[in-house]
């Protein structure tokens, strides 16, 4: 039934993976788990997360349809699981957990060995100058950054613009979770593992295909004004980390562990947040998580700039990547891009039945 979806899933992740196992082999650099340390290793941290979502769906729903009454706590569990767990969206919350993480992986894999590949060390053989260049010219001979310092200034809205930007870490996964286990039809849980498949993919490409480091590492007087931040910590941990990378150790440091986050040309913090937004835009009836959601998109465009993670071409870069992926992964679970596609289902159409679109239009017909 899903059989189109699983198979991109599936290569979309296998296609990643391979790529960072080859290209750690080739350059005789480790294959990292980049959250091991933190959460511990796949073998515990998938199951985890399977089990987290089994656990966050059940529990809630038990103690409130339950009043907390022992003799209604089983009845109300066996019928959640015989309406929602059923065998579709069993596969669909194994297979998305695991696809997602093995293209994350890959990706940030592929990432850390960027400099190593291209030989793209030096600063001066990246591409920030011709960037630099393209943000004058696009901002009359100045830099965005310093323009939106004085513009919104350097504290208040650091702080605001710090905690907007750091959260999408936290979203990242939660998001990925809420659409595979909540999502009203099996088909939209799909879409957006893969389309996050496709966008984490296709950032990856992009990097390789225009290595940058960003304002904030090219350029540190424009950015040092700032208000210490969350971001002020994560920026210096990131230069610290590839320095260790590249030179062997730094600062006391180890190489042993270590994985060089920082690369660039798209912007996948744009591409995330705004394949988030579409896909809110398109699955979810409710108008006011889509206001949170594109509102939040906006203020993550306006941190990038303010703090130099990125060019203006970096963000429009990871706005396409998003248009896209969201594209790509709405023809592989056969979603229709018009204004029915959130109508109500044929009678034809079974609860997580995905219908091509011939049969949905005879079927309103």
């Amino acid at each position: 039934m899903y059989r189109r979806a699983i198979a991109t899933c599936i290569g979309v992740a296998a296609t990643t993976g391979l790529l960072a196992f080859v290209i750690a082999r080739r350059y005789d650099q480790p294959l990292l788990d980049p959250e091991g340390s933190f959460l511990g290793p796949s073998w515990i941290r998938l199951p985890l997360l399977l089990s987290l979502c089994l656990v966050l769906d059940i529990v809630p729903r038990m103690l409130w349809h339950s009043r907390l009454r022992r003799s209604a706590m089983v009845p109300v569990v066996k019928e959640r699981l015989a309406t929602h767990w059923t065998r579709d969206r069993v596969v669909l919350v194994v297979l998305g957990v695991t696809c997602f993480y093995v293209t994350y992986v890959g990706y940030r894999n592929l990432k850390s060995a960027l400099p190593f590949v291209r030989d793209f060390q030096d600063q001066d053989q990246m591409f920030d100058r011709e960037l630099t260049l393209v943000d004058r010219v696009l901002f009359f001979g100045h830099r965005p950054g310093p323009v939106l310092h004085n513009l919104l200034g350097t504290d208040v809205a650091a702080h605001v613009l710090s905690a907007i930007y750091l959260i999408f870490v936290a979203m990242v996964p939660l998001l990925v979770m809420a659409w595979i286990v909540w999502s009203r039809r099996i088909s939209f849980g799909y879409w957006f593992v893969a389309s996050q498949c496709f966008a984490w993919a296709l950032g990856t490409a992009s990097y390789y295909a225009l290595p940058t480091l960003g304002p904030a590492f090219y350029y540190k007087p424009g950015y040092t004004d700032l208000a210490h931040t969350g971001t002020t910590d994560l920026l210096a941990a990131l230069y610290k980390s590839r320095a260790t990378l590249l030179n062997g150790s730094y600062d006391g440091q180890s190489v042993e562990g270590i994985v060089n986050s920082v690369a660039g040309f798209a912007s996948l913090h744009c591409g995330i947040t705004l394949l988030w937004a579409l896909m809110v835009q398109f699955t979810v009836r409710s108008a006011w998580v889509k206001r949170v959601f594109w509102v939040y998109f906006g203020l993550v465009v306006v941190a990038t700039i303010y703090f130099g993670w990125h060019y203006l071409t970096d963000d429009v870069a990871g706005i396409m990547i998003a248009l896209v992926s969201f594209y790509l992964g709405g023809l592989a679970t056969g979603q229709r891009f018009d204004r029915h596609s959130l109508g109500p289902r044929p009678p034809t159409e079974p609860a997580g039945t995905l219908v091509s679109p011939p049969a949905e239009r005879a079927a309103r017909v």
